[in-house]
């Protein structure tokens, strides 16, 4: 108690000339109308910066949430259209489409490089996530790569840019399937090989996973295709895919919870060899 007695004794001028200043801009803004609308138009506008800065702050963490529900609804309508074209293409008069639901795991890329012969991926999320060896990773738009590497939080993919990468694709509405890979150089572009010879595509058609893997579900982006050259031997087309996932902009991606469909694999692959053994 003396030592907030001695304070106010020491700055007691101090303090009456503040309390002073406040009632005279008081009574400036209360009498005075030019005064008074400067004043609260300047706090009104003082008030809208903070309030402004508030919403940002606000959308920049609420932006995730929203980026993850677009990607995961983009990459199911994306396996449901492409199950919608093969059933009319198959059939005119009785169309049904299996609702297939696959589970995805959320994960954010914390580095990622383009400009390498064998570019990787890392991500935020590991074993402690349910991340394992060899799930497919995706994005909005489309394939992004292959889980390599699996820590407790972190895991490493390898990116559809790398040279070891080799994705089995189809040809939209065509049913021609092929691998994928990449030959370097251009980050936006990579190549589909052995396409048959007698197989009917035109510039412009969509390629995405076929499915046969037990990585990536059917129907899932790759790209579209520019060009077409004739393979090496002769026997095959090779097609210039201009891919539908930026690798440069790569910042939310789904890593696709396999278990499902490996199943599904492994019991076709089963049934294969049981017949051959006949």
């Amino acid at each position: 108690m003396n030592n907030l007695i001695e304070f106010l004794q020491r700055f007691n001028h101090w303090i009456l000339f503040f309390f002073l200043e406040i009632i005279s801009i008081a009574l400036l803004v209360s009498y005075n109308g030019y005064q008074g609308s400067v004043w609260f138009s300047s706090a009104n506008s003082l008030a809208g910066v903070f309030l402004e800065w508030d919403s940002n702050f606000d959308n920049f963490f609420s932006q995730s949430t929203i980026n993850d529900k677009l990607t995961e609804t983009n990459l199911q309508l994306q396996a449901e259209n492409d199950q919608l074209r093969e059933a009319l293409a198959k059939s005119k008069q009785k169309v049904t489409i299996e609702e297939i639901k696959y589970n995805y795991i959320p994960a954010k890329v914390v580095s990622n490089t383009l400009n390498e012969a064998n570019n990787l991926i890392t991500i935020n999320k590991g074993s402690a996530d349910g991340i394992k060896k060899d799930m497919g990773v995706v994005d909005g738009n489309g394939v992004v790569g292959i889980v390599y590497l699996v820590a407790k939080h972190y895991s490493v993919v390898i990116s559809v840019l790398n040279s070891h990468s080799n994705i089995s694709c189809v040809i939209r509405n065509r049913g021609y399937f092929g691998y994928m890979i990449w030959e370097g150089g251009e980050p936006d572009v990579a190549y589909v090989n052995d396409i048959p010879r007698h197989a009917h595509f035109e510039i412009g058609d969509y390629v995405t996973t076929s499915g046969y893997s037990s990585v990536f579900p059917r129907g899932i982006s790759v790209g579209k295709i520019v060009a077409s050259y004739n393979s090496a031997d002769g026997l095959s087309y090779k097609l210039k895919v201009q891919l539908s996932t930026d690798f440069s902009h790569l910042r939310d991606v789904r890593v696709i919870d396999n278990s499902s469909f490996k199943e599904k694999i492994k019991i076709e692959q089963a049934a294969k060899d049981s017949l051959n053994m006949l």
